[in-house]
């Protein structure tokens, strides 16, 4: 996990430098911001950044606006730091999305070892992201962009589409694709397949030409060169 780029948000110049230390010491890049409206600047304009700790209390606009702007477009990991230790707090940062929360004052090492935690499981997720042509499914939000722009599936058009991506390259039998996204209990029959697929191609614009139909049996996802 060397490498990946971490946003470490605080008002105190001497805690970002601390905290800094020893994640480079790690391996890990940082990137700065003195305070919130620094931090969503920095955060949007960088786009790759792994993973944010970010305090509570600063100027201009606090960690828990903060954190509300970055969940209204990112699920990226975020440990909030903060000298308050109330429950009512904690309480507010585990609803609008904290993965970890940590006490000030705290130990470095300690923090190092939730981020070293933290990361490993957001990398186990990843497999739950699937990114191809343009299309990035991300099967734990249950959420759909195309080219950044989300798109609204029903519960079986994302299944549908997940499916297909999950297959590329392979042709699926309607009878396949029945037990496979419908469950084998399912006595529909190849119609319901052949409507949601008509929604789907509409919903992904340009996008749909990549489900190509195989006359006489079925469908197969394939992205165009």
């Amino acid at each position: 996990m060397e490498g990946l780029k971490i946003l470490v948000v605080d008002d105190e110049a001497r805690m970002r430098k601390l905290v800094k230390d020893f994640l480079v010491n790690k391996g890990f890049s940082v990137i700065e911001a003195a305070d919130g409206e620094e931090a969503v600047d920095v955060f949007f304009a960088q786009k790759d950044i792994a993973l944010v700790i970010l305090d509570v209390m600063m100027p201009k606009m606090d960690g828990w606006e903060v954190l509300k702007t970055i969940r209204k477009y990112s699920q990226v990991p975020v440990i909030m730091l903060t000298a308050r230790g109330e429950e009512r707090d904690e309480l507010q940062g585990f609803a609008l999305g904290v993965d970890e929360y940590i006490s000030k004052p705290f130990s470095p090492k300690i923090l190092v070892a939730r981020v070293d935690a933290i990361l490993r499981r957001s990398n186990a997720a990843a497999s739950e992201v699937l990114d191809v042509g343009g299309i990035r499914i991300d099967k734990a939000a249950h959420q759909v962009t195309i080219d950044g722009k989300e798109i609204e599936l029903s519960y079986k058009e994302f299944e549908l589409l997940t499916y297909f991506v999950e297959n590329q390259g392979i042709a699926l039998s309607r009878e396949k694709i029945l037990n496979n996204v419908w469950n084998y209990d399912y006595f529909g029959d190849a119609r319901t397949i052949d409507t949601h697929v008509k929604k789907l191609r509409s919903k992904l614009g340009a996008k749909g030409e990549f489900i190509k139909t195989i006359w006489g049996m079925g469908y197969k996802f394939e992205v165009n060169d």
